[in-house]
């Protein structure tokens, strides 16, 4: 075994690191994104610039980097959630599919024109068809345009396009490692992918959020990184053994811990180890830059930023416009989208890994990144000016039938979703396809792993395959029963039967034969393992007929028991969303305890509770507090309400949906610089603070410091609510918000 050179690690780590941190330093003061820094990095950490040393094992920065990729993707599945993109909707889903198809049959094109072949053409799609969210939110940000109307469904629309490219991912592998476009293939590795994603998922959303809630006092933050990371390398490791790859699994398990409570506690906590390797992984893309290549090839370069920046805003707003969006909404967001970044890259990296990319589209592809980076502001601004002069010289009829598409569009979505019975298809829908993985994770344990050792231990006559088979079916029958059970609730069913009359039964008696169909061919499938095909299928016509009759009569505790798991799941699915309105943490009667966290808009903010009077005012009560991982049960009416404090409420569901959007009040959060690094902090004044023996109308807080008082405590205990008349002493502790540099001189 090669021994790993402890000296060149450490080496190469700090040079990349030292030369990273002075090129985000100086892009920072720029105003320009810290990724294009990082990218800059490694090009003069790299061989091809020889003033500065360079890289001596560029197998080790391999190394770290592939490790970016694990961490990256990790993060990037604690940002995702399923809530999200069930509630990004049908529209960005679409939108999103638009682009991506559109773009990666627009890069098959231009590559194949460039004269590349199959796979490198593919590959180049795939690497043009995905937008930035890190440039785009700087890019919004820096305009200071993250409150129009647009931005949401553009997020929406990454964040579907984030799921896309871990799909796009595992089927360009496919692909690079057969060499050719196979039909058959390619849906088999879909269906193979969307197989072990719904097994992965079910068990993981099952089990971790319940273990999380078991042992959660036992868990410090250092445990909770250790085991964050530990969950995450064993998905990495059990994606690559089930034959994909490292970044699925990576974040396959961040979107499993997304819905977690702990979600946001990950986040925070996993921030500083993805800074790091992330600037790693970035940095080792910059070192792949060739100056040679990127000028011999300037025209393929100039041609392929012309294609990601016209095929986005062509796609975009086409994409947007065909989902019922407003035609000025369409372009604002289809020209927010023209630019790519992170997941180029790592498709990049992904086809040099598979020794399926040509050498020269490396480089080409960080050029067109970082021109397209430069250009995304240029374009933003444009939108609105190319939307004016398109509507002038757009006919009027063309103008009205837009926007009376995206009007029906609209009211047919929203009425559409309201109807009971879409509710109750999708339900099923949703347990026949979980049931059903469960059911097929099962049958192969048992043909390939239960089955053999007991036949062969009971001497492989007819009376070991009786035991064989009895065996298997008690271990898949409970799910079998879980597929055959009513779809409908009483209650349901009740109310179909009232409003819609026994004609509209016929969806409940397709989905009855559409169960019964589908466990005959299960058990059939189990029970081929020890019988011949003809006797499977009549014994498990037989048993499921049986079944049907036995879940009639099925008793109530074993009933109970099912619907009791099926809530379970559902519960941990949304266990972020229900222990912030309290939905599942049902007290008595209609009351329910929540947990809301202040945000810094909140008009609570730094009131006594005794003067607040929740309990008059919302018809809720305060429990506790929780600050800075201290909690206090029962406070006093003295005690203040902050930003970050997690409040404890009971009440009804009613009451409490009224009080939550006062509480978690808050503006989109804005990436810092050092303009608009503003936080809400304290300290106490020393002798000479230029506040000492001043009153605050006089101290002129706002207009010279840019900052808000919000509390004043003097002694331990004695919080003083600010009043034009107050005056400050020596010792006072000030609870204020603003920029820290600019109250450093308050201090005294």
């Amino acid at each position: 075994m090669e021994s790993l050179d402890i000296n060149s690690l450490i080496s190469d780590l700090a040079l990349i690191l030292v030369l990273g941190a002075i090129a985000t330093v100086v892009f920072k003061m720029l105003k320009q994104p810290i990724v294009l820094g990082y990218i800059v990095a490694g090009f003069l950490a790299s061989p091809h610039f020889s003033l500065l040393p360079s890289v001596v094992g560029e197998a080790n920065i391999e190394f770290w980097a592939q490790i970016g990729i694990i961490v990256l993707l990790f993060s990037l599945g604690l940002e995702f959630s399923f809530k999200k993109l069930v509630d990004v909707g049908g529209s960005a889903i679409i939108t999103a599919l638009i682009i991506v198809l559109g773009m990666m049959s627009l890069g098959y094109v231009v590559g194949k024109y460039l004269g590349y072949g199959l796979v490198n053409s593919i590959f180049l799609g795939g690497m043009i068809s995905m937008s930035s969210t890190t440039i785009i939110i700087k890019a919004l940000t820096d305009l200071n345009m993250r409150q129009r109307r647009f931005v949401p469904m553009t997020f929406a629309v990454l964040i579907v396009e984030d799921l896309f490219a871990v799909v796009m991912m595992v089927i360009l592998s496919s692909i690079a490692l057969n060499n050719s476009v196979k039909g058959g293939e390619m849906v088999g590795s879909i269906l193979k992918l969307s197989f072990f994603l719904i097994m992965w998922f079910t068990v993981g959303i099952f089990v971790i959020p319940t273990l999380f809630k078991r042992f959660k006092r036992y868990i410090s933050d250092e445990q909770m990184l250790i085991i964050a990371m530990g969950l995450c390398f064993a998905m990495v490791l059990f994606s690559v053994k089930s034959g994909f790859s490292a970044a699925l699994g990576a974040f396959v398990m961040g979107s499993i811990l997304a819905g977690t409570i702990e979600a946001e506690r990950i986040e925070r906590l996993i921030s500083p180890v993805k800074d790091l390797f992330g600037a790693v992984f970035f940095i080792s893309v910059g070192m792949m830059v060739n100056p040679t290549v990127m000028t011999r090839h300037w025209s393929v370069i100039a041609l392929l930023a012309v294609v990601v920046i016209v095929g986005m805003i062509v796609f975009g707003t086409f994409g947007m416009l065909a989902t019922g969006q407003p035609l000025k909404l369409a372009m604002e967001s289809g020209f927010s989208l023209t630019q790519i970044g992170e997941f180029s890259f790592i498709i990049a990296t992904l086809g040099t890994s598979l020794g399926v990319l040509d050498k020269s589209v490396y480089p080409i592809i960080v050029a067109v990144s970082v021109i397209t980076t430069f250009t995304t502001p240029f374009f933003i601004k444009q939108a609105e000016p190319c939307y004016n002069a398109l509507y002038k010289v757009l006919p009027k009829s063309w103008t009205r039938l837009l926007n009376g598409y995206s009007h029906d569009a609209s009211e047919s979505e929203s009425s559409g979703s309201s109807s009971l019975w879409q509710a109750i298809i999708k339900r099923y829908l949703v347990r026949l396809i979980v049931y059903s993985v469960i059911i097929i994770a099962l049958i192969a344990l048992c043909r390939n792993y239960l089955m053999p050792p007991l036949l062969g231990w009971l001497g492989g006559g007819e009376w070991a395959r009786l035991a064989c088979a009895i065996v298997s079916l008690v271990v898949v029958s409970p799910m079998i029963v879980a597929i055959i059970m009513p779809s409908v609730k009483r209650s349901e069913h009740e109310r179909l039967v009232e409003t819609t009359g026994s004609v509209t039964m016929v969806p409940l008696v397709v989905m009855t034969i559409l169960s019964v169909v589908s466990s005959t061919i299960y058990v059939a499938i189990l029970l081929q393992g020890v019988y011949h095909s003809a006797a499977a299928v009549i014994t498990a016509i037989l048993l499921v007929v049986a079944g049907l009759f036995a879940v009639a009569v099925l008793p109530t505790p074993l009933r109970r028991r099912l619907t009791n798991i099926e809530r379970r799941f559902i519960s941990n699915i949304n266990e972020r969303e229900n222990r912030r309105t309290g939905h599942e943490n049902n007290l008595v009667s209609d009351l329910h305890l929540a947990y809301m966290k202040v945000g810094h808009d909140c008009p609570f903010v730094g009131e006594r509770l005794k003067n607040l009077d929740l309990r008059t005012r919302y018809d809720v009560n305060l429990v506790n507090i929780q600050r800075a991982g201290k909690l206090y049960a029962v406070p006093s009416g003295e005690m203040r309400i902050f930003p970050g404090d997690v409040l404890g409420v009971i009440g009804t569901e009613e009451h409490i949906q009224r009080m939550l959007p006062l509480v978690e009040a808050q503006n989109e959060p804005v990436e810092s610089n050092d303009a608009l690094n503003v936080k809400f902090c304290h300290f106490a004044i020393g002798e000479q603070s230029p506040l000492v023996g001043v009153t605050l109308a006089k101290t002129h807080l706002r207009e010279d410091y840019g900052a808000l008082l919000v509390a004043v405590q003097r002694g331990d205990d004695d919080y003083i609510s600010p009043t034009p008349q107050l005056e400050f002493h020596t010792g006072d502790v000030l609870w204020i918000v603003g920029n820290p540099k600019q109250l450093a001189p308050l201090k005294g």
